[in-house]
């Protein structure tokens, strides 16, 4: 196991997270929220332009009978990016190294958007790491439904050369870090009134902490394009779910902006061994929204299934 460092900052604290700072090709921060037990490890992967705070809500509740943990991806909260790759790629390959030596044991990775696709193609690149699959509304092949116009626009400007960098830029310049934060829960949940005040104090701190980080809109512009070259590849995306032996739990709100639910039931229907469950009014990231919800779906999940629960 890779010697780890406390973390300088708190901001999980309140919901039992323990910060730790790890060298893996530079430094990467993320939370332990305990547990003990012989249950496989969960290991939460937050999407694009989240963070460890992401998994508060549930992290604590979901660390019965086995160790729970959240990693900040290359680029994204406290974990730096640029110069090095923030590409979907280099961010499987952390997961992949953050297993083997952090974990230290075969874990249930719980992907989240971007993070769905790591866990998905580190669960096909390295499936001896990974012992269960919870996919919580992950980043999917698009359908022949139309997607949300601000969504579709926001996503065109950055993939521009030099239109999303101004465009990042000039959010930063122009937006408090509570307005983008606001902003960030217009796009991400069906109803920002469900949001927890107390993390939204904590993600507005986080979001002003990463304003002294270089680079940052560099490192988000790179995983962003990343993420859509490997979506325009749906055939090879299907496939690679198709070939996964682990167990997987599909989590899906219906209200998705992002992702559409339309996307979800297609992948259900084309995996009929998987468990899927579909959150009727709930947005892209329902562990924010309704985390009661996820708890429960997760840990009867974990329970009923044979071969990754713990006593």
């Amino acid at each position: 196991m890779s010697a780890a460092r406390p973390a300088p900052w708190t901001f999980a604290e309140p919901w039992g997270g323990r910060g730790w700072i790890t060298d893996i090709d530079g430094p990467v921060h993320w939370i332990d929220f305990g547990g003990e037990g012989d249950g496989p490890p969960l290991v939460f992967v937050h999407g694009l332009g989240g963070s460890h705070l992401n998994w508060s809500l549930v992290g604590s509740a979901l660390a019965q009978g086995r160790r729970a943990v959240a990693l900040d991806l290359r680029g994204f909260g406290l974990t730096p990016g640029a110069p090095r790759s923030t590409a979907i790629r280099a961010n499987v390959r952390l997961v992949d190294a953050f297993v083997k030596e952090v974990v230290g044991a075969p874990a249930v990775l719980v992907g989240n958007s971007m993070g769905g696709v790591i866990s998905v193609l580190q669960t096909h690149n390295n499936p001896e790491t990974v012992a269960g699959l919870v996919l919580v509304d992950p980043a999917l092949p698009p359908t022949a439904v139309r997607p949300d116009l601000r969504v579709a626009a926001m996503f065109s400007t950055y993939l521009m050369p030099g239109l999303g960098e101004l465009s990042m830029r000039l959010m930063q310049s122009r937006m408090s870090s509570r307005q983008q934060v606001l902003r960030m829960y217009d796009l991400v949940l069906a109803d920002p009134r469900r949001a927890d005040p107390r993390l939204t104090e904590a993600l507005v701190a986080l979001a002003e902490q990463r304003r002294t980080i270089p680079r940052k809109e560099e490192s988000f512009l790179g995983a962003t394009r990343s993420l859509l070259r490997f979506l325009a590849r749906p055939e090879r995306y299907r496939q690679i779910m198709a070939a996964i032996a682990a167990p997987v739990l599909l989590i899906s709100g219906t209200e998705d902006r992002l992702v559409p639910i339309a996307a979800a039931r297609r992948v259900a229907a084309a995996n009929p061994t998987w468990d899927s469950l579909f959150l009727p009014g709930i947005g892209h990231t329902p562990q924010l929204e309704t985390p009661a919800a996820v708890i429960d779906a997760v840990s009867t999940w974990l329970a009923r299934t044979t071969t990754i629960a713990g006593k």
